[in-house]
Order: structure tokens, then sequence, then C-alpha cells
């Protein structure tokens, strides 16, 4: 698999570029600020949906710009298909594919596979817990899309029964109690309704959560090892990196679980609608839910230490480099050929011992994009095609061939 076209308007800082590809190493040139990382990252966002620096799409929007589109034409196995995005801000964003438009912009996800490594990969061993779910959900729905659509269903379960624990908490909290009020509402009948409503919700939150809280430990299982061997070859140590998935059930079955044990799903459910009425004093106090995908995390440890707080600056970036390169090579196992390789200004923080090393991992990837801001920062056996990146300017495309047939016609103003 490979990009052999990119065309983005008005993302980012630009107006309008294109830039032409084709298999093996391709280095992005140029100096911080130049645009260089606007483009991998439009790449990324064909793949995920998503963007690896901010959260939500309006930042990808150029200054003064109504909207962005990009296009990418993806090969795979001889084939070409052409997917065309429209992002726009406060709106519902559009795709195509195959210049055919697409009922939801989710249904072009699979057409293209990345694994992207950037300096923000950090967070995934010094940062929060949500950056570690992210990790492994953006990895669910690169094996699988549609785990895409369950995601989307829980984090609107999740909102829904939120919102109830707010606004039946006066209700429901202990001592309020007693005549009706001025309003006419019964506060027994309203505590009593809101329980039942708190019921059902409970039950779609387990039915759905159970499914993500599976998919997460059965993808566990299967990235461990090529975590461990990754981890062995960028760092040259003989510790070994560990990964255990912490979770917010009850104790005991918390524990099964950090061991390596994974519940069937209909199991799961059950320990989820467990948990949930054991803390459901605490979630009606607090307004919050406290039992789900959504409050696990990933415990990253080196040896007997948990990598968070005890593991240097170079091993951290070891292990994120590790879980990247192991998120690599299960998408090449499962898919049976190579997701795009996207190294954003990654070999600038590493010393040269591990610089060599990696090289030496990624060489006979299909396609690789390398940003840099010298071409010191790369390493001489990563040798291929450069295109340098000048205040938004693309020049010294790689070939003549890359450059048939380019996709860069402008978008009309009522269609991606």
């Amino acid at each position: 698999m490979h990009v052999r076209h990119l065309t983005v308007a008005d993302f980012r800082s630009y107006t309008g570029a294109d830039l032409a590809l084709r298999p093996g190493i391709t280095t992005l040139l140029g100096r911080n600020g130049q645009g260089k990382t606007n483009l991998v990252e439009a790449i990324g966002y064909v793949a995920s949906l998503s963007s690896h620096r901010v959260a939500t799409d309006q930042p990808l929007v150029k200054f003064g710009a109504q909207r962005a589109v990009v296009r990418a034409a993806v090969v795979r196995e001889g084939r070409e298909q052409l997917v065309e995005l429209e992002i726009t801000p406060g709106r519902a964003n559009r795709a195509k594919l195959n210049r055919s438009p697409l009922p939801r912009t989710r249904d072009v996800l699979g057409t293209l596979r990345t694994v992207l490594f950037a300096p923000e990969d950090l967070a995934l061993v010094k940062g929060d817990p949500g950056e570690r779910r992210r990790f492994l959900d953006d990895l669910l729905v690169q094996r699988q899309p549609r785990w895409s659509g369950v995601r989307s269903d829980y984090d609107k379960i999740l909102k829904q029964r939120g919102a109830l624990l707010k606004s039946a908490a006066p209700y429901l909290r202990k001592g309020r109690r007693g005549s009706r009020r001025a309003d006419g509402i019964d506060p027994a009948e309203a505590a009593a309704d809101a329980l039942r409503t708190l019921d059902i919700w409970d039950e779609h939150l387990a039915t759905v959560g159970s499914q993500l809280i599976y998919a997460r430990l059965r993808l566990m299982r299967d990235l461990v090892p090529h975590l461990q061997q990754a981890y062995r070859e960028v760092a040259d140590a003989t510790s070994e990196v560990t990964a255990r998935y912490r979770s917010s059930l009850h104790d005991e079955a918390a524990a099964a679980i950090a061991a390596g044990e994974v519940p069937e799903p209909e199991q799961i459910r059950e320990l989820i609608l467990e948990s949930l009425a054991r803390v459901r004093g605490q979630e009606i106090e607090r307004g919050v839910s406290l039992v789900g995908p959504h409050r696990d995390d990933v415990i990253l440890g080196l040896g007997e230490m948990p990598a968070k707080g005890y593991a240097s600056h170079g091993e951290s970036w070891s292990i994120a480099l590790g879980l990247r390169l192991a998120a690599y090579r299960l998408l090449r196992h499962d898919l049976g050929d190579d997701p795009v390789l996207i190294l954003d200004d990654v070999f600038a923080e590493l010393d040269s011992g591990r610089r060599e090393r990696l090289a030496v991992m990624i060489a006979d990837c299909e396609q690789v994009l390398i940003t840099a801001a010298v071409v010191e920062d790369v390493p001489e056996g990563l040798t291929g095609d450069t295109v340098h990146i000048r205040l938004g300017e693309v020049s010294s495309a790689p070939s003549s061939e890359a450059l048939e047939d380019p996709v860069a016609v402008p978008a009309a103003p009522d269609e991606p």
C-alpha cells in the first residue's frame, strides 16, 4: 500500500499544494514552520479522520477559509483508489471514494492505513490514560474499521448517561426526598423515575462497553509480543518492556484482567453491571460514570518498574517508538501488506544509536515518509526521494512517473 499523490486545498497553512509520491523512502525536508508536518498530517487524516496534533477539525482549515479539502490517490495491490475529504468545522464533513459520495465519512476508513510516529507520541508513556486509550482504539479501527461505529456509539451512551447523573442528582442524593415541591415535582417519584432510566443506560453502557473492552484485551494479547521485540531492537537493551490492562471493574475482575485473562464479552458485560451497582452511590454524588472503557488504562513497565515516572527520556522514546512499530508489524501481519509509515520529525529526537537501529528496522517498508528540518537528521542509509518544503511551496518532485495523472483538480464549491 502506498500514497501516489496528495492534494490539499485550504488545509492548515496551504492555500493549495500537490505532493507526488512513490514507494520507498521520501524525505520532506524543510525548516520548522515551513509546512512539512501539515502534509503528513493530511495523509494521516485520510487514514484515521483525525489529526495526531489537535483534537478538533477547526485548526485544520486555513484561517479565513470555510473548509479544507484533502485528496489522496492510494495504491494497493496494483489497484488505485481516490479518497476525497471535505472538512467543514461546525458541519458534517463529507467524503467521496472514486468520485462517488459516501453516506458516512467513516466509510472511507480502511482505504488507507498509516502508522504515524511523532514527537507528541512521548505522551503515550508520560501522558494521561486517555493517550493510551486512544492509541488502542485507533489501532482497533485500523485493523477493523467497524470499531469506529462502536466507539461512536459508546461515546453517545456515555454522554447521555452522564447528563442523566447530573440532572437527576438532586433527586437521587440521600436526604433530598421530601414533600412535593412548589413546581409540582414529587422528589420521591422523580428519584424512582431517574433510577429506572439509569438502569436502562447501565444496560446500554455494559453492552457496548463490553465489546470495546473485549476488543482491547484481544488487541493487547496480539500487540505486546511485537512491542517487546520492537523495544529490544530499537533500544538495544536487555530490560523488557511490559504492558498490562488496568480495568475500572471491581477489584477481583480487574486483577484477573491485569494478569492477562480475556473474559468473553457477555462475562465482561455482567462484570460491568456488577461494578456499576457497587459504585452507584459514588456516581450519584460525583455526577460522572466511574466504570467502563473510558476509565481504563494501559500500564507500561520497564523491568519491575512502571515506565511513567521511572523510565529515562531515552527509554521513554524507545517505548513510544516500540508501540508504533508494534502497531505497524501487527497491521502488516493482519493485512498481508504494509501500511504507510510516517516518521514526523522523529530522528532529531533520537541519539545516533537509536537512529541507526530504526533505519535498519524500516528499510523494507513499502512506503516511508520522513519529515526533517535538516538532512543531517536522517541516517545516511535511508536513501530515497527528497521533497523540499519552503514557505508552503513544494519542490523537487521525485519523478515524472509519480506526477502522471495528478489529482489536483480544485473542488467545486458545492462538493468535496
